[in-house]
């Protein structure tokens, strides 16, 4: 399979099956997306007004040898069947989401958890749930010895003691069981004091910060308990954090929603208050929402996005650099199929454990009926709950059969799915056309790197994204 697209007046082929990614003209580009649906014949009488006949024989003939070469319409069985029950048998756990907080100090419009109870009641979690939490991840880890651990909320800072104390015990454990935990918070930063921003930099390998952009958008979509706006507050302490990690191993993460739907600028906003990551994501919600996205707005969304586009890459050329999360892709390296199938590994190798300790596939399925998984007090687990979300992969999904792609995506959030379609098996088509232009956009920034060496100065450098797992390689890439 390969996909055609035009970024920024730029023609480009994605390879699928190989990764390869073509620089075209605009002859190459016609020919190319003709390819699998004529002769090359038919292609050349049907251009041939528009392009010399010659030139057209010249680029089919280019075509035939890329094709021959394994970087064009290639094929890869491996990319295409589905592994056996055996193969997705859920293994370890790696991951947990710990609701420390069912509460929180703001009153966010769009939140899913319901401002923090998660549709339930107000709460904190208590010190020895937390431990017996972080004692279940490391039964379930096997032989991993890397396992992630993410603070959450609702405002995991409304309990921050506790929080500051399971880091403590976690530090304890590593030294009798020789693991090591990756500690991360996420937090609307909206009442952090400069000595919690300190424990940050010593005990977190990352730091999410809510935030929405401008002013105006973050003030109405989250507001404070009392009413009032919060991003004064907000940006100081979050501009405080990036500093005090010198830009790194944080983001600032916003959300749009149809009250924002020239996000565009909220994206510049961040960027000119000094941040260097950022993430700004849609809404998912009910379309009854006053705040959901429309099918009608799809198209003015995605446009934002080439906007976004162009003034990204003359920031990053001419010095005001920053990183889009979404517009960055690794073509060099990337997973291998095993990890592209486990997608964010929802349910299977991480899940949520809330305030009592219930556990559910990932924070957005707490809460909903037929999806409690087992409790960390008493050790239980669900598997055929985990078994449901193993095959729940992108090669068992009709829909994502001809997505190009299917390889990044690796199926979509399964929660989106289900708040969809009612199956986390379906897909959220509506994220699925988002995605591909984000996905062309990021595909088009690695070309750009290439060509222009002001960008290539200012690349992202990506780490390894092998998991540890052992499976790859004969298990040399095991950690």
């Amino acid at each position: 399979m390969v996909h055609t697209f035009c970024v920024d007046g730029r023609y480009l082929a994605l390879d699928v099956d190989s990764g390869t990614v073509h620089l075209l003209d605009e002859m190459s580009y016609e020919v190319i997306s003709r390819w699998e649906k004529e002769t090359p014949e038919q292609i050349v009488g049907e251009l041939s007004s528009r392009f010399d006949e010659e030139e057209l024989k010249e680029v089919i003939e280019e075509v035939k040898v890329l094709i021959a070469g394994g970087t064009l319409f290639s094929y890869d069985a491996s990319l295409h069947t589905v592994p056996s029950e055996e193969e997705m048998k859920p293994g370890v756990i790696k991951a947990m989401c710990l609701l420390v907080a069912h509460d929180c100090n703001l009153r966010c419009r769009y939140c899913f958890a319901s401002t923090g109870t998660f549709h339930g009641q107000r709460l904190l979690m208590p010190l020895d749930i937390g431990k017996r939490a972080l004692e279940f991840l490391i039964e379930r880890s096997g032989s991993r010895k890397f396992l992630e651990v993410d603070f959450f909320g609702g405002e995991p800072m409304l309990n921050f003691g506790v929080v500051k104390q399971l880091v403590a015990y976690g530090r304890e454990l590593e030294k009798k069981t020789g693991k090591t935990f990756r500690f991360t918070i996420t937090t609307n930063a909206y009442d952090l004091k400069d000595e919690d921003i300190e424990f940050f930099n010593r005990e977190m390998s990352n730091v999410v910060l809510s935030v929405d952009g401008r002013k105006e958008v973050h003030d109405f979509m989250r507001p404070t308990a009392q009413g009032g706006g919060s991003w004064d507050r907000a940006m100081a302490n979050a501009k405080k954090v990036a500093a005090a990690r010198n830009q790194q191993n944080y983001y600032v993460r916003g959300t749009f929603t149809n009250r924002s739907l020239d996000f565009s600028k909220d994206v510049l906003a961040l960027a000119d208050q000094g941040f260097e990551q950022i993430s700004v994501e849609p809404v998912v919600l009910a379309p009854s929402s006053p705040y959901a996205l429309l099918k009608e707005q799809l198209p003015g969304i995605l446009e934002q996005y080439d906007i976004l586009y162009k003034e990204y890459v003359k920031r990053r050329a001419d010095g005001r650099w920053f990183s889009f999360f979404h517009f960055c892709v690794d073509l060099a390296g990337g997973p291998c199929i095993k990890k592209r199938l486990k997608g964010c590994g929802a349910g299977v190798e991480y899940v949520a454990v809330t305030a009592d300790g219930e556990i559910f596939p990932c924070h957005q399925f707490v809460g909903r009926k037929g999806y409690c998984m087992g409790s960390v007090l008493d050790g239980t687990l669900d598997e055929s709950i985990r078994e449901k979300f193993a095959h729940a992969h992108v090669l068992n999904k009709e829909k994502c059969a001809n997505c190009w792609a299917r390889l990044y995506c690796t199926g979509g959030c399964a929660a989106n799915a289900l708040h969809a379609t009612g199956d986390i098996h379906g897909t959220y088509e509506y994220g699925c056309k988002v995605f591909r232009k984000r996905m062309e956009c990021a595909l088009m920034m690695q070309v750009a790197q290439r060509l222009d060496p002001e960008l290539a100065k200012n690349a992202v450098r990506f780490e390894s994204d092998c998991d540890g797992c052992g499976e790859g390689n004969d298990g040399a890439c095991e950690k």
